[in-house]
């Protein structure tokens, strides 16, 4: 129990600073924002604002309280957010939790409705403003397309990617080395199927290569020199171009062909029961089971196989292309839009210092952990360690921390190292290890909503399609020749994507950037 919660801790790395001295107690802020159920068959909140321990121990340091709109329903959220845009509802003083789109974000700030922060981070968010000026791409990504900053992110610099596991236990066993290239991983990867790998007395039980769709598929890529976005775009200096009629990609495509024809991946992989597996897989693990799984896809071995299994795994670097290693970072260390003030704020100095808090070791261990002393200890040895049971940690989420990803907070890699848990930092050095090569396919920008729109339906028919498409020419179902590939590429090319390519362009060329 306590390993599981472990496993979910998400922290900060800047030096702790105390917050200046308390302001005099005014009239409550009106905050607003998204606090969404803990389960789809919930109606109830993650954490209830009004009575939530981390407001209340805000408050007796600042002196801030507020006045909570707190919507549980995303639907009910995006439609207020409609509303306030359009006039019908009054803006509330600060955005917390608010999960603004780009598109929201720029139509706010182009309405008037939201200030710009920049002005203000040096002086009254100093923290927030270090990082920015410390990662120029996240400065970037923040910035509209003037150079103003409408919404502050979520920052964890080991978010969750879906990374390749390998099992180690297999490689010890064969006395092979972890594979560095497609060559060698195709193979280790025969080996896993002609062995018996589990020693459960059977050669026909090991998948060599799990995966769930061509979506998961599309992330060995990289041993091709592809890394692309699920729009299948990728910028290169400035410019941006598809990869999808690339001879990269059909040289990719026959090499997981040869794959699925000699038996070395799942031969399920593109069924939908095995959807369901991976969705119960973890949770219906036991200390019985042996692994059947060479290498699969996942943001942990935990979320696959189970905590039983997961310590046979380690994550699989980057296979070598040309010399480089490059990996897809498919969320990046980013999730924006989770605070902004509104215009009608009298004071936003004030709430910029509120929240520039939550961007140090101290804030973000209050809003996740608690309160140090009483629910978490710093050991001698610069480790921290919660200081109750694992049960009493499930049952104080919801009254004493308010964290979630949605919330403003910087979470690094060096303080989700630091706790004492020894699953925790073992999974936390794997994804260290290998974050060192991953890298965003294309940069976070800012589409109007008018092009979010066009974007959208063009992608459904490219993604229709294309994933279709390529899945067939892995299993064989169509053989990828020079007329089928020719016409796969005229298809591709008619359902629009070289105006995908145009939109996204035009949008990096006005987007704000440090060189501009």
């Amino acid at each position: 129990m306590r390993k599981l919660l472990a496993i979910l801790q998400i922290f900060v790395l800047m030096a702790a600073m105390a917050l200046p001295t308390a302001f005099a107690a005014e009239a409550p802020i009106m905050l607003a924002g998204l606090e969404a159920a803990s389960s789809s068959s919930s109606t109830e909140a993650q954490h209830d604002w009004d009575t939530n321990l981390f407001f209340q121990t805000m408050q007796e340091k600042t002196g801030i309280a507020f006045s909570f709109t707190e919507y549980v329903s995303r639907e009910a959220w995006t439609e207020a957010k409609t509303e306030m845009l359009a006039g019908e509802v009054a803006m509330p003083d600060m955005f917390f939790k608010a999960e603004l789109t780009p598109q929201e974000t720029l139509a706010f700030y182009e309405a008037g409705k939201l200030i710009d922060l920049r002005p203000y981070l040096a002086a009254y968010a100093p923290h927030v403003w270090a990082l920015l000026e410390a990662n120029p791409e996240w400065l970037e990504a923040v910035s509209l397309p003037d150079g103003a900053i409408a919404a502050l992110p979520s920052i964890n610099e080991l978010t969750p990617n879906n990374t390749m596991w390998i099992n180690k236990t297999w490689l010890d066993r064969l006395k092979m080395g972890v594979p560095t290239t497609a060559e060698e991983l195709t193979e280790v990867l025969r080996q896993f199927r002609d062995r018996d790998m589990n020693q459960n007395g059977s050669r026909n039980d090991e998948i060599p290569l799990s995966f769930v769709s061509m979506w998961d598929l599309r992330f060995l890529a990289h041993a091709f020199g592809i890394n692309a976005d699920d729009y299948y775009l990728t910028e290169q200096n400035g410019k941006i171009s598809e990869v999808l009629t690339t001879e990269e990609n059909r040289a990719f495509l026959t090499w997981l062909h040869e794959l699925y024809t000699e038996g070395l991946l799942d031969s399920q992989g593109f069924m939908a029961m095995r959807l369901v597996e991976a969705a119960t897989s973890s949770s219906s693990s036991s200390s019985s089971e042996t692994a059947k799984y060479g290498v699969f896809f996942g943001a942990t071995p935990q979320d696959v196989v189970g905590v039983n299994l997961a310590s046979e795994y380690i994550a699989l670097d980057p296979l070598v292309y040309n010399g480089q290693q490059v990996y897809r970072d498919f969320t990046g260390d980013l999730y924006r839009g989770t605070f902004a003030i509104s215009s009608t704020c009298a004071e936003p100095e004030k709430l910029l210092q509120w929240v520039d808090y939550l961007y140090t070791d101290e804030g973000f261990l209050a809003a996740q952990v608690g309160k140090e002393g009483e629910d978490y200890d710093w050991n001698d040895d610069g480790t921290w360690a919660y200081a109750r049971t694992a049960e009493e940690v499930v049952a104080m989420q919801g009254t004493n921390t308010i964290w979630t990803t949605s919330m403003p907070s910087y979470a690094s890699a060096e303080i989700q190292m630091k706790m004492d848990d020894d699953a925790t930092h073992a999974l936390a050095a794997e994804l260290a290890r290998v974050r060192q090569w991953e890298k965003r396919a294309m940069p976070l920008l800012y589409l109007t909503q008018e092009q979010m729109n066009r974007v959208t339906e063009l992608q459904s028919g490219i993604s229709t399609y294309a994933e279709t498409r390529m899945a067939w020419f892995v299993a064989g179902d169509v053989e990828l020749n020079d007329e089928t590939w020719a016409d796969f590429c005229t298809q591709v090319k008619a359902l629009g994507i070289d105006e995908m390519v145009s939109i996204w362009q035009s949008t990096y060329d006005n987007a704000w950037h440090l060189d501009k």
